[in-house]
């Protein structure tokens, strides 16, 4: 019996109306200019969240899309999960708000926290559902809003990141299409890399937390960029071997968009220069977990991904963490259902 092919119907998503230049980042941030900004991370704009705009709203906007592009309506879905490490609250699930939100109130919905990592993780969790469950329709969605957690005296953090949402639709997909592999992998000795390290069991909440601003985000941008090069790109290699591809064959590679310079040179160490590299940072900035599916939907709205093309996935952060995807994308027929 042959198993069941599981791909993308559809995606989505949301960028705060909010529209943040490097001008006034350099009037906020010690240290930097707009010159100094994009040239070293090639960003120029990124979105911040409304005040009265939390991450579940922001996940709510990139659902609607996915779910109308899928044509799929929230009743028909079975699971929703949510990549975040900003969530609403820390209880309940930001995933049960989506839901909430959506009217989806069959669907059973759970929250994952692998940072950047986040929306691959949650496209592997979605497949291994429907495989276990035919015809399951699984709402996957990456949403972060990291201007509450900007310490807007590091010049390392401050200047990369914005606040978005990505979301895609799983489901079952015609045979030879859909998800071809997945890879992932964590190496939970470099976790300082990225964090955030009070408001937990560990360290909790009080008066002198907020004081030394250890709620606040930060990262070790240099270790950072070594641990990527050291493994983004064997992990590729491995994937595309293990499928038995050549990077000459892969038509879109959707990175997570962590700095335009650091992409810049990941992609020549994957030997990736004939694909259509999707960059969003430039106008986003860094999105989180959200960096991928929203690059995804850039290439999605913009009709340029085809029939049976093979799209290569690839998100990396906190933890430290990695997920790699290779696709064969399936177009939906027009005026079919999904």
């Amino acid at each position: 019996m042959r198993e069941t092919a599981v791909g993308i119907l559809g995606t989505g998503s949301y960028l705060p109306e909010r529209k943040v230049t490097n001008e006034e980042i350099a009037a906020r941030v010690p240290g930097v200019t707009p010159e100094w900004i994009e040239r070293k991370t090639l960003i120029r704009v990124r979105r911040y969240a409304a005040e009265d705009e939390a991450t579940s709203d922001l996940a709510v906007r990139a659902a609607v899309e996915a779910l109308d592009r899928a044509r799929t309506v929230a009743a028909q879905l079975d699971y929703i999960i949510v990549s975040t490490s900003t969530g609403d609250s820390p209880q309940p699930p930001t995933a049960c708000l989506v839901q909430n939100a959506l009217g989806a109130h069959r669907a059973a919905c759970f929250d994952i926290n692998v940072v950047c990592a986040g929306f691959v993780y949650g496209i592997a969790l979605a497949r291994s559902l429907v495989m276990a469950h035919p015809g399951a329709k699984v709402l996957v969605v990456a949403a972060d809003v990291y201007s509450r957690i900007l310490d807007f005296d590091d010049r390392s953090t401050a200047v990369l990141l914005g606040d978005g949402a990505g979301a895609a639709v799983v489901g079952a997909v015609p045979q030879r299409y859909g998800i071809l592999g997945v890879d992932l992998s964590t190496c939970g000795e470099a976790r300082d890399l990225i964090r955030v390290d009070a408001g937990g069991s560990r360290m909790p909440s009080s008066l002198e937390t907020v004081a030394n601003g250890d709620h606040l985000f930060k990262m070790h941008g240099r270790g950072v960029r070594d641990f990527v090069m050291e493994n983004v790109p064997p992990a590729v290699a491995g994937l595309l071997a293990r499928v038995g591809t050549g990077t000459a064959e892969v038509d879109h590679f959707v990175p997570h968009q962590a700095n335009g310079v650091l992409l810049g040179e990941l992609v020549q160490r994957c030997g990736l220069g004939g694909a259509r590299t999707w960059r969003t940072l430039e106008e986003y900035g860094n999105v989180g977990s959200a960096s991928v599916p929203v690059a995804l939907n850039d290439a999605h709205r913009s009709d340029s991904l085809g029939d049976g093309d093979l799209v290569l996935l690839a998100g990396f952060g906190g933890g430290m963490s990695m997920g790699v995807c290779l696709l064969r994308w399936w177009s939906l027929p027009a005026g079919a259902a999904s």
